[in-house]
């Protein structure tokens, strides 16, 4: 990791920050969606990009998510590097065709003559009150269809190193940040970097239970981590960042290592991230563990709007604190 010289952005900073780089660098890379020009995107994520680099290359498009991401996979095919910006994750039911049946499958339908590089970024995760159509982690879906690849960030630092990395890859990219954790704030140092996909990041070393965490979960799985270190209980907190590649070995060393993991996502609990990664683990660690490995994901139901309801859905330090120290006896 570069020296940071004590700087610290948010994490909607140094997304922003990626952006506009990777725009100076390759005069390829525009960026197109609803509300991101003149608005600055929903989240405010995008604000001042337009000033610099003009409606031509910040592009507001009419509201067919649909529409414009199929411009987008067209553009790639042509050799442009678009960034397409889904404003909520739930919207990527209306794109699955242009990123299931087209991004994911030109390289290989065409023989290896064509290539999609493009990066989807959208959001994910719930707590923000805004009910079912707009607080689901659907990242999942993405991570189960060959020829895309996965990203969730976690930090700012993070966030600015897999962005560019994303935007330089020749494959198509789905790209999720948390919208809650826009103001998470976070060492990002000047210096050009990034950071490759398929690298999984240990946040936080330990000796008795593991923690493999994505995205917001890692802030949670950490607060965890600090209530069981006053019970005496070390956790180790492991980050898989991207979630296709997958980094199986760091996770597989480091449950042989601990012999009990939890692996947290904010996605749905059935059929999800969380259960991949546990099989995952079970597989390569069998005969190093001590207990099945456990899975804390979203509660199988629609995402309310009442906030008790809607915090009771979502995994807690508490919740977490809990189920590692009944792991540990």
């Amino acid at each position: 990791m570069p020296a940071n010289n004590g700087r610290e952005l948010t994490l909607a900073q140094a997304v922003r920050e990626a952006l506009a780089e990777e725009m100076r660098r390759d005069s390829r890379v525009f960026i197109l969606g609803e509300d991101i020009a003149e608005a600055g995107h929903p989240f405010k994520v995008l604000t001042g990009l337009v000033e610099e680099f003009g409606a031509e290359r910040v592009l507001d498009t009419p509201i067919s998510e649909a529409g414009f991401t199929g411009v987008a996979v067209g553009a790639a095919m042509t050799g442009l590097r678009p960034v397409v910006d889904i404003m909520f994750g739930d919207f990527v039911t209306l794109i699955m065709d242009q990123m299931v049946n087209q991004a994911a499958k030109v390289h290989y339908m065409s023989g290896g003559k064509w290539r999609v590089p493009m990066v989807l970024r959208t959001t994910l995760g719930a707590t923000r009150r805004s009910a079912a159509q707009h607080s689901q982690s659907l990242h999942a879906w993405f991570c189960h269809i060959p020829g895309l690849k996965v990203v969730l960030p976690s930090t700012p630092y993070d966030a600015k190193g897999l962005l560019k990395t994303a935007i330089r890859d020749e494959n198509p990219v789905a790209f999720f940040e948390d919208k809650m954790m826009y103001r998470l704030k976070g060492p990002v140092p000047e210096e050009e970097y990034t950071i490759p996909l398929g690298a999984a990041d240990i946040k936080r070393e330990g000796t008795d239970i593991t923690i493999v965490a994505t995205s917001s979960m890692v802030q949670v799985a950490l607060g965890a981590a600090k209530l069981l270190e006053e019970a005496a209980i070390s956790a180790e907190v492991i980050d898989p960042r991207t979630l296709w590649p997958l980094d199986e070995k760091t996770l597989i060393n480091s449950a042989r290592k601990t012999s009990r993991v939890i692996v947290m996502d904010e996605g749905y609990g059935r059929y999800g991230v969380a259960a991949e990664i546990a099989s995952v683990i079970s597989e390569g660690a069998f005969f190093d563990l001590e207990a099945p490995v456990k899975r804390l994901g979203a509660m199988h139901v629609p995402i309310p709007f009442s906030p008790p309801l809607e915090d009771a859905t979502v995994p807690t330090e508490q919740s977490v604190f809990e189920a590692a120290r009944a792991m540990c006896g």
